[in-house]
């Protein structure tokens, strides 16, 4: 997946900005991190300190209201801190040929998209969406008119949910766990 929009709604820069602006990085692309404070010298140090000051634009205010200014995003990581947060993933503009979007801090029986995306409306769009017991909850909905592999959508028995199963090209899987907040970030280091 080559990127070219990432969105992340958070609190503050984090280890997951960082991640996303060096993915930034890797695909050509460019981070907009929407905070809802309006001083942003800790997270600017902090995505300074890590060298990646280029790749990312910050946006200060109401998200719900910054949120709507981006169209056809590719990855957006949204943390979902309070019920008013999940409504977010309502206004997401994704790119339907190919997008995920990543919802934290789900705790509970909070809802992320449950597979229902805006302004998807072409009928061999995939979409899928999965919680999982990582953190305080988080879901991954994947979003694409194209399987994962890089092939047309079609019903062939090789396929899984319309993604294709990838083989070969060996990875391994790098898990750090933030001390302060106790958040897992999970790296993927082809092989």
């Amino acid at each position: 997946m080559k990127a070219k929009l990432i969105v992340e709604v958070t609190s503050s820069a984090s280890p997951s900005t960082i991640a996303l602006a060096a993915a930034a990085k890797h695909t050509g692309g460019k981070l907009v991190c929407i905070l809802p404070e309006p001083d942003l010298a800790e997270s600017k140090k902090v995505i300074k300190d890590s060298g990646l000051k280029d790749l990312v634009e910050f946006k200060t205010g109401d998200p719900f209201e910054l949120l709507t200014n981006y169209e056809n995003i590719d990855f957006s990581l949204v943390d979902c801190k309070n019920d008013e947060y999940t409504g977010l993933l309502k206004l997401l503009d994704v790119n339907p040929r190919k997008s995920v979007v990543v919802a934290t801090n789900l705790v509970g029986e909070r809802k992320g998209f449950e597979g229902h995306v805006k302004g998807v409306k072409e009928e061999r769009v995939v979409v899928r969406s999965m919680k999982h017991p990582i953190g305080k909850g988080m879901e991954v909905t994947m979003i694409g008119k194209e399987d994962w592999g890089g092939g047309r959508v079609s019903n062939g028995a090789e396929k899984r949910g319309g993604f294709k199963k990838r083989n070969g090209n060996k990875s391994k899987w790098l898990v750090k766990v933030d001390e302060k907040s106790g958040e897992e970030h999970i790296f993927r280091i082809r092989g």
